[in-house]
């Protein structure tokens, strides 16, 4: 803590850039600068767990792994994330889509307290009774008041999940898609799903046929009773998957099994947001695109919403997206630097497409360009980030944490 305020001091004594590092994980390079300096909290990965009070206590630069491991051994977890290697900084502040998240919220809707440095060096410990406008910035409103060095997490009985993925040729999109949004509404909040456009990998469970083509997958986790698991998934298995590898897990095991999808080194572009509906002419669009991508590499996640997230008011935390439907995320992953301009346009293209269907509004966690301005504005709203701007002004007026999706004073 004593290194973070003065870094801070320091960085406002000189007129330096300043980039807060917390797990590392965010596309728009926003974690380190040139000629400044970062804060570095990857040595604040500490977890302490309370399993009476239901509570863990996180240091500002722990991974979501780190949480996952810690609580599961109390048959306890808080939603964080969809791979183990997110930060829990960045997710958090700017919403944090998760698993869990139609059984027990986003990750910013169970955060409970934070210990935070603003940009004059005070030491703020805060909470929903001691600073009620605060928490509400923190819930959704990204790095811009300050650098979080602990936070206090909500925990809920989570033990073992059943979890998955099926696959389908991308051929039978258009069914299984409409199949899926049209039986959204008698799933249980315990169970969300995400409806994937991506390339099979050449796995075991995956039929040869399928292996490094284009399919259409329906992953899904549900934290609920086995029976009611299994009743529910009975329904999208009569569809007849040609890959089914749903099943009992511990759930810090199913945390971990994408993150082989996102390894450090490769190029990646996201572009995300939220739509109110999941119509045929938007999954032709994508299956068009995903048939056109310049990178096998690349894919499309249309994410179930609603539940928890839904019944939070909408005024009641920075977070913007209380009504989607679903979100959507396209995910551009390349190799090679020469092929950037291509898969960039690819990504922006696709998720401009969505703008009929509601996708014009932005999930600043899917963001991988440093937008601000309108677009961050659009992504609020007038009413949102007008306050969200007062609260800016009042704990960094000369904006000193800009490296951010920045609201300006």
């Amino acid at each position: 803590m004593p290194d973070v305020v003065a870094a801070i001091g320091l960085t406002r004594e000189h007129g330096l850039p300043l980039s807060v590092r917390g797990g590392g994980h965010g596309l728009p390079g926003f974690a380190t600068n040139e000629g400044g300096i970062v804060v570095d909290l990857s040595g604040m990965r500490e977890v302490r767990v309370d399993p009476a009070a239901r509570l863990a206590h996180v240091g500002g630069g722990a991974r979501w792994g780190d949480v996952d491991t810690a609580t599961a051994a109390h048959g306890l977890a808080t939603p964080g994330g969809l791979v183990s290697t997110t930060g829990v900084a960045g997710l958090t502040l700017g919403g944090g889509i998760g698993w869990l998240s139609r059984r027990y919220g986003l990750a910013c809707d169970n955060l409970r307290a934070v210990e935070l440095v603003t940009a004059d060096g005070r030491v703020v410990r805060a909470d929903d009774e001691l600073e009620p406008d605060l928490m509400w910035g923190l819930r959704g409103g990204g790095g811009n008041f300050g650098v979080v060095t602990r936070f206090t997490f909500a925990l809920h009985p989570v033990a073992e999940v059943t979890a998955g993925l099926m696959l389908f040729p991308l051929e039978r999109a258009a069914e299984v898609a409409a199949f899926h949004r049209d039986h959204l509404a008698d799933l249980s909040d315990g169970f969300r799903t995400l409806l994937g456009f991506l390339t099979a990998p050449p796995a075991e469970f995956v039929p040869p046929e399928l292996r490094d083509r284009p399919v259409v997958a329906v992953a899904g986790c549900h934290c609920g009773p086995s029976a009611q698991a299994q009743e529910e998934l009975a329904a999208l298995r009569s569809l007849g998957p040609a890959a089914d590898v749903f099943g009992p897990m511990p759930y810090p095991a199913w945390q971990t099994l994408f993150d082989a999808k996102v390894p450090a080194g490769r190029r990646y572009h996201f572009a995300g947001g939220y739509t109110t509906g999941c119509p045929d002419d938007l999954i032709g669009t994508v299956v068009e695109a995903i048939r056109d991508r310049p990178s096998t590499a690349s894919e499309f996640h249309l994410h179930h919403m609603g539940g928890a997230v839904a019944r939070v008011p909408a005024d009641g935390t920075a977070y913007p997206g209380r009504d989607a439907v679903f979100t959507f995320n396209v995910v551009g992953i390349w190799d090679d630097a020469a092929d950037d301009a291509a898969n960039q346009a690819w990504t922006r293209d696709l998720a401009a497409a969505m703008a009929p269907h509601g996708g014009d509004r932005t999930y600043v966690n899917f963001l991988t360009e440093r937008e601000g301005g309108r677009r961050l504005r659009d992504a609020y709203g007038p009413q949102r980030y007008a306050r969200l701007q007062a609260l800016k002004r009042r704990y960094d007026l000369t904006n000193l944490f800009r490296l951010n999706q920045n609201i300006t004073p």
